[in-house]
């Protein structure tokens, strides 16, 4: 900690034992504390709510949805608040959306999986047959690879939540892939496995068979409940640290083959047309992206000059966060952020940095490093690989200026 963060804390503690002070000041009086309109009649009972809901004081947050983004809801997207993010895990009513043709509605009854192609024994799974399998459950990121994609030419949108929010990280509850591909029996020469959606637009991604291996999990739960429709129920992919349309919701099959498939959804969609002329395909990993979380511009200083925690979200496709440093005059100068645990593999990871704030305007960034040495790059380090005019995989370093009435806005360096 600075010598400039220890002092802050020590007035804000005197600022505290004022308040004590004068609080048991007037306990000495007698005078007991008055009663809140609130306390003095019964609440509420619990009939009146049978599936919990946030208190009405916080009707504002909610996803949000840009219009000129796309012509109509049934492709697009929407965004997750994470001004109003507390911790690491996304509730599942605020989880981001993404959809190529809508949100089908599926009964799990008529519900079904089918596991075909290069193996020995393909398969045609219920979802109560599919949960008879032995489950897993592990906490990790989903971030669509647009997640930031207005950013690229200049700062366009004064929002956190729409330059970030096409992310959300929940505990997903479901069998391991590699356990259904066993079952299957895979073939000498699988090397590759298609997965195919419900939905109108049969959503496809081919993935290597080694990530398929390794971590991927058919998922029926999040967050203790069932997956909510929006996020594929009743059963959708979960390829940790990938991009997310390789996360298929609605999943219906898994064809297994020797080598990919390159579908429509790999090719005009999902690759990259790099400054050269050459086109960029199966980036797969979401590489290591940090941002603050607060201040921000929908979250401004109100208190005036003083401390302040600044509060920021860091993750990897690529393993765990290494380290967080944090930046007050736009990448001149770097300190060290604390890491609150857990920290998971490629999973949400809150950080923190005690800030006394002079009042003066100020550049905030932060920049996140991960377990392979991975640093995250400003947006003139990203052109000059990706070029001036991509769509995808921007994970540049976020800049929040602070004006001296507190007020943020989102703004790029050159």
């Amino acid at each position: 900690m600075s010598k400039t963060d220890r002092r802050g804390l020590f007035r804000l503690g005197a600022a505290f034992g004022a308040t004590a002070v004068a609080t048991s000041a007037r306990a000495a009086t007698g005078a007991p504390p008055s009663d809140d309109p609130w306390s003095n009649s019964l609440g509420a009972g619990v009939d009146s709510r049978p599936y919990g809901r946030p208190s009405r004081f916080e009707k504002n947050v909610i996803r949000r949805y840009v219009p000129w983004l796309s012509p109509t809801t049934d492709a697009d997207a929407s965004f997750t608040p994470l001004q109003d993010h507390h911790g690491i895990i996304t509730p599942n009513g605020l989880f981001f959306e993404r959809y190529h043709s809508g949100r089908p509605s599926i009964n799990p009854k008529d519900y079904r999986l089918m596991i075909s192609g290069r193996v020995k024994r393909p398969l045609l799974l219920t979802l109560d047959q599919l949960m008879r399998y032995p489950s897993v459950s592990r906490i990790h990121f989903i971030e669509c690879p647009a997640n930031g994609a207005t950013e690229w030419p200049a700062a366009q949108l004064n929002s956190l939540q729409f330059t970030h929010g096409m992310i959300g990280c929940a505990e997903w509850t479901g069998v391991r892939l590699s356990t259904l591909l066993d079952e299957a029996g895979l073939l000498p020469d699988s090397r590759w496995v298609l997965a195919t959606g419900s939905d109108g637009a049969h959503m496809d991604r081919s993935l290597p068979m080694v990530k398929c291996l390794d971590d991927c999990i058919v998922a029926w739960g999040q967050n203790g409940e069932a997956i909510r429709p929006e996020q594929g129920y009743p059963v959708r992919l979960v390829v940790p640290g990938w991009q997310g349309n390789v996360n298929v919701k609605w999943l219906r099959q898994l064809q297994v083959g020797t080598e990919p498939w390159i579908t429509r959804e790999e090719t005009s969609e999902y690759s990259e047309l790099l400054g050269d002329g050459k086109s960029l395909g199966f980036t797969w990993v979401m590489n290591a992206k940090s941002v603050i979380t607060f201040p921000c511009p929908e979250k401004k200083l109100t208190g005036g000059p003083g401390f302040y925690q600044i509060h920021g979200l860091a993750w990897s496709g690529n393993g765990r966060v290494k380290e967080v440093d944090i930046s007050l005059d736009g990448g001149v100068n770097y300190h060290r952020a604390t890491l609150d645990g857990p920290v998971l593999s490629r999973c949400l990871t809150r950080f923190t940095y005690n800030w006394w704030w002079d009042g003066k305007p100020a550049l905030i960034q932060s920049r996140v490093t991960d377990e392979t040495g991975y640093v995250q790059p400003t947006i003139r380090q990203k052109h000059k690989f990706w070029g001036h005019d991509p769509v995808y995989e921007n994970n540049s370093i976020q800049t929040w200026q602070v004006l001296a009435d507190g007020t943020v806005n989102n703004v790029q360096l050159s």
